[in-house]
């Protein structure tokens, strides 16, 4: 255990000293098994366990969300999703704040990035309510906060992570994450009115929506909508695979971002395609990374400790699953969402086998936890994305305004962790 600790230590110290998560869990992970096992054993080792994932099928499904995400944001469909919320609710007070809050639901349903959907509302619907005196913490919080929601509704490149490294059906975890994001969106909505309850000022009334840009909403985000039922449905009624399910969805975002006049030059295209290609990139340096690492900690044999230290301590499966959120919680503030998901889960993996723990209802947990995270101060990732795209709003209001909804992320997760139903009934009623 001492030469996990040691690795821990050293994997903390270079991410502090600047190093990505990647290259961190590479080089610790790569050095230690050197240490264990002599050199030339881990230079085997990292080329065999690289290629293996590298060539695995199932990892296909991460580009290709991640393509038909950026083919919705670059068409520039996130206008037309916030006034078509807006349309619903623009005649209640606060509604341009409760019209961000779904509009980051439906865009982040079909973006699947939790940063682009904030950096997008930024700059959509922070113009919008400070023409209507909204306060910055109101405003500015809704967006970091709302933007959170693309970790948990599907298609999430999390919850993809999750299944492979876990080895759970995505197409599962993805009928699972449909209830609980529609319940943070509920609650994220609830946070408004008690926000605007407590400070009316924060929130003058607006006008409605005029008729013809009402229309306009309507139609630009109906192809969304029936992008994101299709996609969905398809894995729901066994159609096909999430993976098939992602080709599908890279094509219907193609076709409505032709539509909406993009994608008609080639440079256009290369743009999609290497800014997919970079994020696709950053994500498999983590996931590579984080194989090796995990290498490293099972040959150290910390999973196994943990197992026998559940044991011997008669530690439920319900204790269990708190200690893991209570760590989960601590590395939230320090890493980001698939930092934490590789190099948290491999580790109690055994102990969660063990435990009986239902492992579709635990990701669901788990990815909870790491969207708390990813509003939570020190690092904050989405409060720092808002601040960046409107710099003259201080970030001390982002993270006061983002508190309401982190107390709702909390409420959330108290209920999913409470009534696992939240996240077992869809993927039941499908088998």
């Amino acid at each position: 255990m001492l030469t996990a600790i040691l690795g821990f230590a050293a994997l903390l110290t270079l991410c502090f000293v600047g190093f990505r998560v990647g290259f961190a869990t590479l080089i610790v992970g790569f050095v230690g098994f050197a240490l264990e096992r002599g050199w030339h054993a881990s230079l085997s080792m990292v080329g065999v366990q690289v290629v293996e994932d590298a060539q695995n099928y199932n990892l296909s499904v991460i580009p290709l969300f991640i393509l038909m995400g950026v083919f919705v944001y670059r068409s520039d469909v996130s206008r037309d999703l916030y006034d078509a919320a807006y349309a619903a609710m623009g005649r209640v007070r606060g509604g341009l704040a409760l019209a961000t809050v779904l509009a980051c639901g439906g865009f982040s349903a079909v973006c699947g990035s939790t940063l682009a959907t904030a950096a997008t509302m930024a700059k959509v619907a922070m113009p919008q309510m400070k023409a209507w005196n909204y306060s910055d913490r109101l405003a500015a919080g809704t967006i970091a906060a709302g933007g959170t929601l693309g970790i948990m509704i599907p298609p999430s490149v999390p919850l993809v992570i999750y299944g492979i490294v876990a080895e759970v059906d995505i197409a599962q975890l993805f009928l699972a994450g449909v209830v609980p994001g529609l319940l943070l969106v509920a609650l994220f909505m609830l946070s408004v009115m008690f926000v605007v309850w407590r400070n009316p000022d924060a929130a003058p009334s607006s006008d409605p929506l005029p008729p013809e840009r009402r229309k306009k909403a309507v139609r630009g985000a109906s192809p969304v909508l029936i992008l994101f039922i299709v996609v969905l449905g398809g894995i729901y009624g066994g159609a096909f695979t999430a993976t098939e399910a992602s080709g599908i969805g890279a094509l219907g975002a193609a076709i409505i971002a032709l539509s909406r006049g993009y994608l008609r030059t080639l440079n256009e295209w290369r743009v999609c395609l290497v800014e997919t290609a970079i994020t696709t990139s950053k994500i498999f340096i983590v996931l590579f990374g984080a194989v090796v690492f995990s290498q490293f900690i099972n040959l150290s044999g910390l999973p196994y400790d943990i197992l026998l230290f559940v044991a011997e301590s008669e530690m439920s499966a319900t204790q269990l699953v708190l200690f893991i959120i209570a760590i989960a919680i601590v590395m939230g503030m320090v890493f980001e969402s698939i930092g934490i998901l590789v190099l948290l889960v491999p580790v109690f993996l055994p102990s969660l086998y063990a435990a009986d723990v239902d492992m579709i209802w635990f990701g669901i947990i788990v990815v909870l936890v790491t969207e708390i995270g990813l509003i939570t101060p020190p690092i904050g990732m989405n409060a720092f994305v808002v601040k960046s795209v409107i710099p003259q709003v201080k970030l001390r209001d982002i993270f006061i305004g983002i508190t309401p909804y982190l107390f709702a992320l909390l409420t959330g997760l108290i209920l999913v962790f409470l009534f696992p139903a939240f996240a077992t009934l869809v993927p039941n009623l499908a088998r």
